[in-house]
């Protein structure tokens, strides 16, 4: 049987070893604003909707809005921040500019948060 003392030790053990692992691991301080950003970034329905849209193909502001129902600058405003978080490509032809996916891993990110969302929130009945 271990005393208070050594259960409190292996505790603290337990707790630096946790600690050690972490800042070795993956996932560092830049690497966890890098996914703050980006997190940041996939905050608004509306751009997770844009992302979803223009993963089919490359659209333009005019098809996003007809698609999607949105008002030309609300569009342009997200497009704006998906460009800044690097999430989509711009495409310029002639006068035309279109808006790409930058990397299709970004729909695995939005099924596994769509995912974890359901199974956290299905006993949730508000938000």
């Amino acid at each position: 049987m271990q005393t208070k003392s050594s259960d409190h030790d292996n505790d603290q053990e337990n707790a630096a070893h946790r600690e050690e692992s972490i800042a070795d691991g993956p996932l560092r301080d830049k690497d966890l604003q890098s996914a703050a950003f980006l997190a940041k970034s996939l905050s608004d329905v509306n751009r997770l909707r844009i992302l979803l849209f223009i993963s089919i193909g490359r659209k333009s502001v005019s098809e996003i809005v007809e698609a999607l129902n949105l008002s030309q600058p609300l569009v342009s405003h997200h497009l704006k921040e998906l460009k800044r978080s690097l999430m989509v490509r711009v495409k310029r032809e002639g006068p035309f500019v279109f808006y790409e996916l930058a990397d299709a891993r970004i729909l695995n990110v939005m099924q596994i948060l769509s995912d974890v969302a359901t199974d956290l929130l299905s006993e949730r009945k508000s938000f």
